[in-house]
């Protein structure tokens, strides 16, 4: 059931992938996925998310999130321009089963340190996925994950993590992409049957982020740009299987 909630998730995000050109809305493309997410009778998890304030709960149903803006962009008239980087975020549920899945694109020709970003936040997320197994520590993921990034000359920002997915979009454990003696307190082992939601976020400059008025847009504090891939996998007996890339679900025996 998650695998075909992930195959939805990344059938809609190919085609939000393929619209994100210069002169299109951020609104535009939530609408295409809005539009997407009722043709398979799916929930956009996004949608009325609940905030720390009653009544104002997230506005869309995906998050876009252009340069600077590292998660949680709220979409509307934003006009995408050439050289952007955005960031397409799409969590859903299908028949009960979640599933949460990321990209970052670029709009057009980007600068090439931008371009480096990308490419290094998407293998940060494969590294990852091709290091987890069986009776392996989180921790050990993470540490490999944050040497990537930072031995590339970025940085990965430290209030936001991965999660636990399943019957809902946040689960326990949390899944860090970085570590600290806080994050080694939580520290856990790999088993399977485990569903996670992983998502390096990584920014061009240094690490520090802020919110900004709308209580949802979380941007970088030097207003450098940043990157987001994100994929869920449940972990097997030998490794990992990526639920959210495109693979369709078996059919089930008769």
């Amino acid at each position: 059931m998650m695998r075909r909630a992930g195959q939805v998730a990344n059938s809609i995000l190919q085609k939000m992938k393929q619209a994100t050109i210069a002169g299109v809305t951020t609104g535009e493309l939530n609408e295409l996925a809005r539009s997407e997410l009722a043709k398979h009778n799916a929930i956009g998890l996004s949608k009325n998310y609940p905030t720390y304030k009653p009544g104002e709960g997230f506005p869309a149903e995906t998050c876009i999130s252009v340069n600077e803006e590292v998660v949680h962009g709220i979409p509307g008239q934003r006009q995408l321009r050439e050289g952007d980087v955005v960031t397409l975020d799409l969590a859903l549920s299908l028949g009960g089963y979640c599933c949460d899945s990321a990209i970052t694109v670029p709009v057009g020709d980007i600068h090439p340190a931008a371009k480096k970003l990308l490419d290094v936040t998407r293998e940060t997320l494969v590294l990852a996925v091709q290091n987890m197994k069986p009776g392996r520590k989180w921790s050990d993921i993470a540490r490999l994950m944050q040497h990537n990034v930072e031995t590339n000359g970025f940085s990965v920002v430290r209030e936001f993590v991965g999660h636990g997915i399943g019957r809902t979009m946040h689960e326990e454990p949390k899944v860090a992409n970085f570590v600290t003696a806080e994050q080694l307190r939580g520290d856990f082992k790999l088993r399977p049957g485990m569903t996670l939601a992983v998502e390096p976020m990584v920014v061009m400059g240094r690490r520090d982020v802020v919110l900004l008025d709308d209580n949802w847009t979380v941007v970088t504090e030097d207003r450098m740009p940043a990157a987001h891939f994100e994929h869920t996998v449940a972990v097997t007996e030998t490794g990992v299987d990526i639920l959210t890339d495109g693979r369709p679900a078996p059919v089930a025996a008769t």
